[in-house]
């Protein structure tokens, strides 16, 4: 079977601004390193290990539900196969797609979750960790990238198995120094998605030693003067930080006379743009995407629970997420969040001061093996679908995958190959 599926382009994800650690009256900061829990819990669950999932996209985003709904279930089905938790199933609570994302934890608080999925958009996120962390109920977002969710204060009950926006700035300078280029311009759509990739390109650019001929901002629909500024810099390569203004930023370079071959895209501009651009003008770009694209053998195992599945965005990460809270109730040997938040960075490799997880433990690939590691040490090191995990102080991920795709003449991407950050978060 081949890798049919293809990401779609980012959709918006807007930094939020995090309610108060005092508000947390539930889950006092202490106990917590970094945005992470890690001090031993006493035992308190009721022996069902519960999973919710919030479904927060609609409208043009809706068929992202699809993917991380089947790749959740996908989980719970392998879970259960490998014995489940403690030798009983694993529960599914029922989903609510369609009600914004704080009236679905509530609903999922009152069904006894212990652990919940989601949400996808970033903006949707305070909401969720406010009311979960109150519960002491661990949320774990495949989807959410917003920089300013690092330092979220959610007492230690927050993690995410995306990468933050911020951890393509060194691949995409990487890409550009990999082509020989020694000078970048840097295109950016104004907002804190452009500001914050940009500032991590120009960073990484400086400790590759490569000169930024030129940093222009632009506003929606108003990239013209920003463009011509980057054509005179002449520089060797011009990467492109944009979400939805990036089509008429692409289509300003053409204007401009910039060579396809040297652009290179965030994943926030990465799209199909086919006629919708001038025709080759993109013939030879690349643009990263997170994550890696399925395997065929994963795509397959999706499909048995969605024969209809179109789209596969975020369904590796969806999959990892719960594979992972389902190994910290392993390790903690019981099925409260509390147990639960307290035992995810061992249980994917990461490591904390004050955290018995190791990085240098044997790497396990699945809920079964990994189990099993846990009968001899008590330590484990889950990689997963995604790639590793390993949750750092702030419930990051700690490396970084992006897939990397190049456009043919058509101004349509074909992947064409892998790069990894060392760190989620820059």
């Amino acid at each position: 079977m081949k890798n049919t599926f293809l990401r779609p382009a980012a959709f918006r994800r807007a930094l939020i601004t995090a309610a108060a650690c005092a508000t947390l009256t539930l889950t006092a900061c202490s106990g917590a390193t970094g945005n992470a829990r890690v001090e031993p819990a006493e035992a308190s669950g009721d022996g069902i290990l519960r999973v919710g999932l919030i479904l927060d996209s609609t409208g043009d985003n809706a068929f992202l539900n699809a993917p991380q709904l089947a790749a959740v279930k996908l989980a719970v089905q392998e879970i259960n196969s490998a014995g489940g938790h403690k030798g009983k199933p694993v529960e599914l609570l029922p989903t609510e797609a369609g009600q914004d994302a704080a009236g679905q934890a509530q609903a999922l608080v009152a069904a006894k979750a212990d652990v919940v999925i989601g949400p996808t958009d970033s903006s949707h996120a305070a909401a969720a960790i406010d009311i979960l962390s109150r519960a002491r109920t661990p949320l774990i977002s495949p989807a959410n990238t917003a920089a300013g969710l690092s330092t979220s204060n959610s007492g230690g009950y927050y993690f995410r198995t995306a990468a933050a926006d911020v951890a393509q700035g060194p691949v995409l300078v990487k890409l550009a120094k990999d082509a020989g280029a020694a000078t970048v311009a840097v295109l950016y759509q104004e907002g804190s998605y452009g500001i914050d990739v940009s500032a991590a390109v120009a960073t990484a650019a400086e400790q590759a030693g490569m000169k930024v001929a030129a940093t222009a901002g632009f506003t929606l629909g108003g990239a013209g003067s920003a463009a011509a500024a980057v054509k005179k810099a002449a520089a060797d390569a011009v990467i492109v930080i944009a979400r939805d203004g990036a089509q008429g930023a692409l289509a300003e370079l053409a204007n401009a006379g910039v060579d396809g071959k040297r652009i290179i895209l965030s994943d926030g501009a990465f799209a199909r743009y086919g006629s919708r651009l001038p025709a080759k003008s993109l013939d030879g770009a690349r643009a990263v995407v997170a994550g890696q694209l399925p395997d065929a053998g994963f795509q397959a195992r999706l499909l048995t629970v969605d024969p209809g599945l179109k789209d596969v965005s975020f369904a590796a990460e969806a999959y990892d997420a719960v594979t992972v809270a389902a190994l910290a109730a392993a390790r903690a040997q019981d099925d409260a969040g509390r147990s639960i938040a307290a035992n995810l960075i061992a249980a994917s490799g990461g490591t904390v001061e004050g955290s018995a997880g190791t990085p240098a433990a044997e790497a396990c690939l699945t809920y079964k093996d990994c189990r099993a590691g846990l009968m001899t040490r008590p330590d484990i090191n889950y990689d997963g679908e995604s790639g590793p995990v390993a949750f750092d102080a702030n419930g990051d991920i700690t490396s970084a995958t992006f897939t990397v795709y190049t456009y043919g003449a058509d101004n349509n991407p074909a992947p064409s190959g892998r790069e990894t950050a060392g760190r989620a978060a820059g």
